[in-house]
């Protein structure tokens, strides 16, 4: 696969579709790899009328690891960010979102739509406010805006968060699995021997919890979004699951309230993944949006 070099980092791509689809930008969350965007799911978004491109976030998958960066201590981001001095921090979701910019000129996009899950749809929000010429639209997915007010995960879905992933294969894979079920979405039941070849696929191409750690603190030193969101002037679709256990729905109703004129898709049944029961709503919601969004 292509690798774009940008200033401090390689991002490994994978370009789906043609040219004379509108260009779309998909971003994965914490700790999880481009490889894990179902196939079926990229062409039914290449099939409503996108170019996508699909990457590994750095210290993800095969793009740049910031091993000598080491492992943060989140106690101490924590406090910081309490405290309104500087997260002792590598990045921060603001280089994750310049990342994105750095891709989309590899590609020679002047502009693209940007969506992403979770930690991606973090960053979805932050290209938005860093980068407002780049962007045509946005579509942040089961994402928050970093209010320390909004309900927390459910103590399940925060033990799972936390809880340190196994270095050995098998063990990792049956963690990943029971993280899955913890976090899916119940209107649609997980295939737990697919998932679990996923996951081998998964931690065979790259295991580095230390990389999960600084990508985690990145989004903790970010803090409240909110003030940063009222000034986004691209059209913006927020879509939830209305049984997102990691990050309750309403994180995603802060996010469009935050955004000035953003709409609001919520999705009964739908947990903090993409099953593939949704793959096709969720791939029309998203090309109806970028449509409408390039002719307003």
């Amino acid at each position: 696969m292509p690798r774009a070099k940008l200033s401090d980092v390689e991002l490994d791509y994978e370009v789906h579709g043609g040219p004379e689809g509108r260009p779309l930008v998909l971003l994965r969350g914490l700790g999880t790899q481009r490889i894990q965007w179902d196939p079926v799911f990229c062409q039914a978004l290449v099939d409503a009328g996108h170019q996508l491109v699909v990457f590994d976030n750095r210290d993800a998958g095969l793009s740049t690891h910031l091993e000598g960066a080491g492992r943060p201590d989140l106690p101490a981001v924590m406090q910081a960010v309490r405290e309104g001095s500087p997260p002792p921090v590598p990045y921060t979701l603001d280089a994750m979102a310049d990342d994105v910019i750095g891709l989309m000129d590899e590609l020679d996009w002047t502009s693209a739509h940007v969506a992403g899950i979770s930690m991606g749809g973090m960053i979805t929000q932050v290209v938005g406010c860093r980068h407002p010429g780049r962007v045509r639209s946005l579509v942040p997915i089961m994402a928050s805006t970093g209010n320390p007010t909004l309900p927390p995960p459910t103590p399940a879905a925060l033990e799972c968060l936390l809880s340190p992933a196994p270095e050995e294969r098998s063990a990792y894979i049956e963690h990943s699995l029971a993280g899955a079920l913890v976090f899916g979405s119940p209107g649609y039941p997980l295939d737990r021997d697919a998932y679990r070849e996923l996951a081998g696929r998964v931690f065979d191409r790259a295991f580095d919890p230390d990389g999960v750690a600084r990508q985690f603190a990145a989004v903790q030193a970010h803090g409240d979004r909110r003030p940063r969101l009222a000034r986004i002037t691209a059209p913006t679709l927020v879509i939830h699951g209305l049984d997102d256990p990691l990050v309750p729905v309403e994180g995603g109703r802060d996010t469009a309230a935050s955004i000035p004129g953003a709409e609001l898709l919520e999705i009964p049944g739908m947990g903090h993944d993409v099953p593939p029961g949704l793959f096709q709503q969720l791939a029309s919601a998203i090309g109806d949006h970028t449509r409408k969004a390039e002719v307003s």
